[in-house]
């Protein structure tokens, strides 16, 4: 048995914060020992809304170069931009022309996200959930690491895979599309805004003090952690519904500082929080140090950058193509020289 394999993936918009890391990405990293790893920047799906042409090239390039900066390697995984792979965008039409339009109109993401855009709402913001299940299903993923916020799109993928491909126009024996596994990462899975402790942290949130930025400078860290929301309460604790933002604060300081909970919890009990937000910051500070290093180091010379992106290119073409064809093939479009 070959090692089970994993595809996950961001978009390259905002600047990638705390909860993109110790939700995603450090798992990835962990992932990518003992899992076929795929990563992609999803830069397809960052143009369903309204963008600037001008910045989405370089940062796409730069989440690229977070990857690699967070742990990411280039000799364990493949790292590739979504967008150079036309597969994506083949699959994808493909899968809508057997997807049911009521299934895409009950997503639960697209009611929050159009009602926000009014008038402005695209095909392509409709249509998002079916390019994510293109991005899965392209590589045949076992597993796909998912917040709670995308279970409901991987469900999507599964249903379409199973229900409209697998069961119309394959055989049990051999199904077209492989049918994926979310996988659920409990510690750090879902960080919280430094101003609303009941909020998720956002790359979307209007205010630039509700998140950490992997680049944020140590004066700029030390300045949004003095301003986060506390309560009136001594002493800090997790797991204390009535007390959010002390345990988004105490599970950020758990991870960053490599200390773990328990002896976190015990390290903190009886503090304030005018001693507590001074080692969050020395903890935050420290831990993002070494990824800010790396990234300054690829995103000056971008020759090596480039050199990753291309092979991680290569090895992703290879299974996306290999992928659609199989359904071309089911649905009955001629391929070049197919007798």
């Amino acid at each position: 048995m070959g090692r089970k394999r994993v595809l996950s993936g961001v978009q390259p918009t905002g600047a990638l914060h705390l909860g993109n890391w110790l939700g995603a990405i450090r798992n990835w990293v962990k992932l990518q020992e003992d899992h076929e790893t795929f990563v992609c920047v999803v830069d397809l799906h960052a143009i369903t809304v309204p963008h600037d042409p001008s910045l989405l090239a370089e940062n796409t390039l730069k989440t690229a170069a977070l990857y690699i900066a967070c742990g990411m390697n280039p000799q364990q995984c493949s790292i590739f931009i979504q967008s150079q792979i036309a597969a994506h965008s083949e699959l994808c039409w493909l899968l809508n022309c057997v997807t049911p339009l009521n299934w895409m109109e009950r997503m639960i993401q697209f009611k929050e996200k159009s009602v926000k855009q009014g008038d402005n709402v695209s095909i392509g913001l409709l249509d998002y959930p079916v390019l994510m299940a293109a991005d899965i299903l392209l590589y045949d993923a076992d597993l796909v690491p998912v917040g709670e916020d995308q279970k409901q799109h991987l469900e999507l993928a599964r249903d379409i895979a199973q229900q409209r491909i697998n069961s119309r126009f394959g055989s049990e024996s051999i199904p077209i599309l492989k049918v994926p596994t979310p996988l659920i990462i409990k510690e750090g899975a879902k960080v919280m805004s430094l101003t609303e402790g009941n909020n998720k942290m956002s790359k979307s949130d209007p205010n630039e003090n509700s998140r950490i930025t992997l680049l944020d400078p140590p004066d700029l860290i030390k300045k949004k952690i003095k301003r986060a929301k506390t309560d009136q309460h001594f002493g800090l604790e997790f797991d204390n519904p009535n007390r959010p933002e002390a345990d988004n604060l105490l599970s950020l300081y758990a991870i960053l500082s490599g200390m773990g909970r328990e002896n976190v919890a015990r390290e903190c009990s009886q503090m304030g929080w005018g001693t507590f937000k001074p080692l969050l910051t020395e903890a935050t500070i420290s831990a993002l140090e070494p990824i800010q290093n790396k990234y300054k180091e690829l995103m000056k010379d971008r020759t090596e950058l480039h050199y990753i992106l291309d092979n991680g290119k290569n090895q992703a073409e290879e299974v996306a193509n290999s992928t659609l064809k199989r359904l071309q093939l089911a649905l009955g479009l001629l391929r070049k020289n197919q007798n």
